[in-house]
């Protein structure tokens, strides 16, 4: 019994190793580059990551290193230092923005509640992060680039201003045409 009690209090202590980390992060794009100096190629990592709590806190962060690890590590910790506070209103953004960063151009949109998240990429990354369940995003512009897409995207979501719920007729004419709906049927 006394061995039992023993073994718990030490992996007790091993599991505590300090408060969790509200922020979930991803790496959003991994990129080896090239230096050319008089001895030859030098070769270093760039790393895209994505931080965010799902409460309305999200950031982007670049870091280079030796190695990939290197690399992550310190695009987290830069994405962490360049968090932007997000509106959220029903599980959406308050309103249309548009927002350019190098080539990238990205329109996000508010929708309904329960359409999910019609975004791709780079915009899908950065909204699941934030918090944001319901809302339509558009490339206008051609480029791939994820890194350009990303900043364009958080460029967009610190352009947002916050409303109050009551400026939002979306949920209130959707639940009426709703509810009219079931009436109907059931007549």
């Amino acid at each position: 019994m006394m061995q039992r009690r023993e073994n718990n209090r030490r992996g007790d202590r091993r599991g505590s190793r300090g408060p969790r980390d509200e922020f979930e992060g991803k790496t959003l794009d991994l990129a080896r580059v090239t230096r050319v100096a008089a001895g030859g190629r030098k070769f270093r990592f760039r790393a895209t990551v994505v931080v965010g709590n799902k409460k309305g806190k999200v950031g982007v962060g670049i870091g280079k290193g030796q190695d990939v690890q290197q690399a992550v590590a310190k695009a987290t910790r830069a994405a962490r230092k360049h968090l932007v506070d997000v509106p959220i209103v029903n599980e959406t953004i308050a309103h249309q923005v548009e927002a350019k960063f190098g080539a990238s151009r990205v329109l996000l949109k508010p929708i309904p509640k329960g359409r999910g998240l019609i975004a791709g990429g780079a915009v899908r990354v950065i909204c699941e992060r934030a918090g944001i369940a319901n809302v339509s995003a558009k490339f206008l512009s051609k480029t791939k680039n994820p890194l350009n897409n990303a900043m364009a995207t958080i460029e967009a979501l610190r352009k947002l201003k916050a409303r109050s719920t009551k400026s939002l007729p979306a949920d209130a004419t959707h639940q009426a045409l709703q509810v009219g709906e079931t009436n109907s049927l059931e007549s």
